[in-house]
């Protein structure tokens, strides 16, 4: 019998559940963020800019009455940043159910975090890798909770240029986007693998939006082409569309640690959320525990696993 698609009505009650999201003034972020606050979460919109997640908390109050909505600070590419907005959460929330892993850049003008980082290699995976480790402990004991991070299907041609990650000999963009979408899988799947060996409870998924018309791709300037050529929404799915296999990771019953969910349409690009196959670099249990060694070093968080 045929499976009728996901969608974001099965989305279970959410009463009870705290729920953070990076990245949630717009966007997919703000898509999954509005939608598991109609369901009933209390739902933290973790974002650099507060006054536009202030906006963006008013605007989900406005379209689903009652919906408890709060704002936290939070620079992705600033450690310091990062360690105060997971003391401010464990501070303010007694459990963590949900931790959604969102926010990120695309090829922008080449950049370094305040750490030194590389900037998409830093907002991208080195603030996420920090912000979940910080927040570990809460989600370990909250039961039934979930980290799901946002890759891309970028990832795929991504590497780990382990002789320069912070593209210091030379920018491209495309190729270090590639390297954090990419470092976003091996430390989903690494997550997993070590939350599984701890006996944990906690589960670690991951997602992609397909091809999602988000200001994410403000810096990609072959979309104004394909817009002028009428491709544009032919190919791609709006930041609705993009949100779903996150939603899908984050809460549907069924998953199993280690999934990674994408659209089920042509080249992934848009449709109903299902589970989807990474490459095979981002599946490579050596690289992905180097990567987990490197990326507490350099963030000097360590794991209670």
């Amino acid at each position: 019998m045929r499976q009728e698609p996901w969608t974001w009505a099965q989305v279970p009650n959410q009463t009870g559940r705290v729920a953070v999201v990076t990245g949630a003034t717009s966007g997919t972020g703000y898509e999954a963020a509005r939608i598991l606050a109609a369901c009933r979460a209390t739902v933290v919109l973790a974002c650099r800019n507060l006054p536009k997640a202030g906006e963006a908390a008013q605007r989900i109050r406005v379209l689903h009455p009652g919906a408890r909505v709060e704002v936290q600070g939070l620079d992705l590419a600033s450690l310091a940043s990062v360690r105060q907005a997971a003391a401010d959460l464990l501070g303010r929330f007694d459990r963590l159910d949900l931790l959604l892993n969102n926010a990120g850049v695309m090829v922008p003008p080449y950049g370094k975090t305040e750490d030194g980082f590389e900037l998409q290699l830093g907002t991208n995976h080195f603030g996420p890798f920090a912000l979940t480790g910080l927040l570990m402990d809460r989600l370990l004991a909250t039961p039934g909770s979930r980290v799901a991070t946002m890759s891309s299907n970028a990832h795929r041609m991504g590497r780990i240029y382990a002789d320069d990650l912070n593209f210091e000999r030379g920018y491209r963009a495309w190729a270090a986007y590639g390297q954090s979408k990419l470092a976003n899988l091996l430390f989903a799947y690494e997550l997993d693998r070590r939350l599984a060996a701890a006996g944990a409870a906690t589960r670690s998924v991951a997602a992609h939006p397909g091809w999602a018309r988000t200001e994410l791709q403000r810096h990609a300037g072959w979309i104004s082409w394909l817009r002028v050529a009428g491709l544009e929404s032919l190919l791609s799915q709006d930041a609705f569309g993009g949100a779903q296999p996150l939603l899908r990771a984050a809460t549907d019953p069924a998953v199993k640690g280690g999934e990674y969910f994408g659209p089920s349409g042509f080249q992934e690009m848009k449709g109903a959320p299902m589970p989807v196959q990474s490459d095979a670099r981002s599946r490579d249990e050596g690289l992905q525990r180097w990567m987990w060694r490197l990326s507490e070093q350099s963030t000097g968080v360590v794991y209670p696993l």
